[in-house]
């Protein structure tokens, strides 16, 4: 049945003299175009099969309320049995008359891969699970007007329809994610769910959540409620730099329990899993600030939350029992909070400096048998992992870090950590691989998407020099000339965003889109189907999904 499905629609669509202008993004792994469109006329009937799970059936009526607030459609279900729906040439079974959008289920296929078939009489999408549905409709909105996906009322649009085309699509990595700095500076849930929405349209599934630093932490922890009490807040809205000094203005914010909560839940319908990261034991003096008594290394000086950029020496005691404990109790209710696979730790830019001179650290280096103090960060981390590991199955959680901790002796804690390899990306990338260890890509440049992404005079202040162009992010080749046997250790790509120079929400839209569909395309499209003027060209047709989503965005790149 499988070939002859194929072969019907590659002998429909593949020779199609007048093949209508298709822009998705990302481009599908294979697509082909035909004449005609389906047109939503009348009553449509959607007809999924009778076992579907639940979770099936809550993206399909996420999809038909969606379709239904942001047209004139009007979408009736209907279940069939199994047997029927194996028969793709049978229309006259839905329990409503003839069905016009058939869901299959094809336990072969991988979790997000997904076929979309449109002709002029009918719609049909296979997948395997919850996810790869999803992203078949993620796709078939995007063949619709631009209202569609994001998700407002057009009254001037008096035909709904979709071009006729058949797409086989599966993501090239199981790694499409993006990171929001905001220790430095705090947008708030809103923001962050509008930020959702267009990953989960451009088909990315990880939300990098970098919620602590020297200038803020932001996520409740009921145990040590100073942290958002004391650590929240600063005496400066800006992080001085420079010939930029504290303007003294009281700043700062954080996520209570239902924040999170709230934001998770919004997370999980999108397809897109929450990767929470505590940066620990460096970019801490927010932490610090708040427990200078057990976390600091000189209790008996002051401690403030951060005014400044760049890396602070005020790092966590790792030496003191105490400071452990609390780092273990923090990862609990990360555990509790974030029902996802992964936490990240940090691990970069951790100075050395107070541990050298801090009498309990010293003795610590002398008792693990190293005179490498970077050791004492491993070892802290050693503890970390173990104890994460010693937990129920439902409760454990794999650990990423950045590419630092490769520096130090990271035998002690083996192959199972994640490296997200950022400076010297592919190298780090490439020597985590080699020892076992899984990584992502995120190269600094051209992929921290906060630097400028045009030299023009408009461009907002932030770091770079505009060279980090649409079209560099674009071109960036991950996982290039690497070999097959190291392949299978590179989990995908991420773009990265820190906030030192960005206080406003907008400022973080405008730099981050549309680079952020670059990298999107570049994780999930075949690397040999990627060409930046096809991209450029389906690019265009994003400026008026920006607009109608009310996020701001570099227009340089828009004719």
């Amino acid at each position: 049945m499988k070939k002859t499905f194929l072969f019907f629609f590659l002998c429909l669509f593949a020779f199609t003299a007048m093949a209508q202008e298709i822009s998705l993004i990302p481009k599908p792994a294979e697509m082909h175009v035909g004449e005609g469109k389906f047109l939503f006329n009348g009553k449509i009937v959607i007809c999924y099969p009778e076992y579907s799970d639940k979770e099936i059936e809550k993206v399909l009526d996420n999809f038909v309320e969606e379709l239904e607030e942001t047209t004139d459609v009007k979408l009736k279900k209907s279940t069939a049995k199994k047997e029927k729906l194996q028969n793709w040439e049978v229309t006259k079974f839905s329990k409503k008359g003839d069905a016009h959008i058939l869901i299959y289920v094809d336990e072969s296929m991988a979790d997000e891969e997904y076929k979309l078939s449109v002709t002029a009489k009918r719609i049909d999408i296979t997948a395997a699970k919850p996810a790869g549905l999803f992203y078949a409709f993620q796709t078939l909105k995007q063949l619709m007007p631009r209202n569609v996906m994001a998700g407002v009322r057009d009254e001037s649009i008096n035909e709904w329809s979709v071009p006729c085309v058949f797409i086989v699509d599966k993501p090239r990595f199981s790694w499409r994610g993006f990171m929001l700095d905001e220790g430095r500076h705090f947008y708030g849930k809103e923001e962050i769910k509008k930020i959702i929405d267009v990953m989960a349209a451009y088909k990315m599934n990880r939300f990098h959540w970098h919620l602590t630093e020297d200038q803020g932490w932001r996520i409740e922890i009921n145990k040590y409620p100073k942290l958002t009490k004391v650590g929240a807040w600063r005496d400066s809205k800006v992080c001085a730099w420079g010939d930029v000094k504290p303007d003294g203005i009281r700043y700062g914010g954080y996520y209570t329990r239902k924040d999170i909560k709230e934001v998770v839940k919004y997370a999980k319908e999108r397809f897109i899993e929450i990767v929470p990261e505590v940066d620990i034991p460096g970019h801490s003096q927010a932490a610090v600030a708040s427990y200078p008594e057990f976390l600091s290394c000189d209790p008996q000086n002051p401690h403030e939350v951060w005014l400044w950029q760049g890396v602070s020496n005020d790092v966590i005691n790792v030496a003191n029992p105490k400071a452990v404990q609390f780092a273990k109790d923090v990862i609990d209710e990360l555990i509790e909070m974030f029902p996802f696979g992964y936490i990240h730790l940090g691990g970069d830019e951790c100075p050395t400096y107070k541990w050298e001179h801090n009498a309990e650290c010293q003795a610590l280096l002398k008792q693990i048998g190293s005179d490498k103090y970077r050791d004492l960060q491993i070892h802290f981390y050693k503890q970390l992992k173990d104890h994460v590991a010693a937990k129920p199955a439902d409760k454990q959680r794999k650990l990423i870090f950045w590419n630092e901790v490769l520096h130090g002796n990271t035998a002690p804690l083996g192959e199972d950590i994640t490296i997200m390899a950022w400076i010297g990306a592919d190298g780090a990338a490439k020597d985590a691989a080699m020892r076992g260890m899984n990584t992502i890509l995120s190269p600094q440049i051209p992929y921290y998407i906060n630097r400028k992404q045009s030299n023009l005079p408009a461009e907002p202040h932030s770091q770079g020099y505009g060279d980090e162009t649409v079209e560099r992010v674009y071109n960036y080749k991950p996982m290039n000339n690497i070999p097959a046997e190291l392949q299978p250790k590179y989990m995908g790509v991420q773009a990265n965003f820190w906030t030192e120079w960005v206080v406003e929400p907008w400022v973080v839209e405008y730099l981050m889109f549309p680079r952020l569909a670059a990298v999107a395309e570049a994780g999930w499209t075949p690397a040999e189907k990627r060409d930046y003027n096809d991209f450029l060209n389906r690019l265009q047709g994003e400026a008026k999904y920006y607009n109608l989503r009310g996020v701001s965005y570099g227009k340089h790149v828009f004719k």
